[in-house]
This record gives structure tokens, C-alpha cells and sequence, in this order.
């Protein structure tokens, strides 16, 4: 059973920095092409950031340039480094293995002006 675990939501000011980490487990890692999805109030989830197994990378128009996505496969972890962080980039962040399908259960993200 895959099982994904974010961490590193919190509150931020504008222009400030966070760092999320999405823990896999239950499954070979290095194999999943992974992805990171928000959803804010009202709104439906979008994708925001994906990676593959070999490290290829696409990003929403909305964050390119902001947030960088990595992989650690010896950790069985995957990353989103959010940099200067916009009002609007308030929403509930979740995890994805876009191979099997699989969700974790989100993190809040909330940038304040």
C-alpha cells in the first residue's frame, strides 16, 4: 500500500520561503513520476509541479521561476521549494504519485500580505 506523508506547510509572509517534503513509502520510489497539486478555497486542484524517474521536470505557468521540485530516491522523498511566495499561492498543497494514482492527505499552505 503506498502511503504519502507532506510536511512543511505553515504561515508565511509575502515574499517569504517554504519548503515542502512528501514522505513515500510502501512502494519502489525511484520508479514513480511524482507530482504536487493545490487546492485553495473555491477553487479546483491544479497541478503545480511534477517530476519523473529520470528527474524531468513541468511546472504551471502561475509558480515557473518560484518553486522548484526535486527528488531525494535514497530518502523516498520528494520536494517543492517555494520561493517568494505570493497571497495567492494560498491553498491546501498535496502530494501525488502520478504513477499509481496516489494521494497524500495535504499540507496548508497560507502566505499572508
Amino acid at each position: 500500500q503506498v502511503q504519502l506523508v507532506e510536511s512543511g506547510g505553515g504561515l508565511v509572509q509575502a515574499g517569504g520561503s517554504l519548503r515542502l517534503s512528501c514522505a513515500v513509502s510502501g512502494t519502489i520510489f525511484s520508479i514513480h513520476t511524482m507530482g504536487w497539486y493545490r487546492q485553495a478555497p473555491g477553487k479546483q486542484r491544479e497541478l503545480v509541479a511534477d517530476i519523473s524517474s529520470g528527474g524531468s521536470t513541468n511546472y504551471a505557468d502561475s509558480v515557473k521561476g518560484r518553486f522548484t521540485i526535486s527528488r531525494d530516491n535514497a530518502k523516498n522523498t520528494v520536494y517543492l521549494q517555494m520561493n517568494s511566495l505570493k497571497v495567492e499561492d494560498t491553498a491546501v498543497y498535496y502530494c501525488r504519485s502520478l504513477t499509481r494514482g496516489s494521494w497524500g492527505q495535504g499540507t496548508q499552505v497560507t502566505v499572508s500580505s
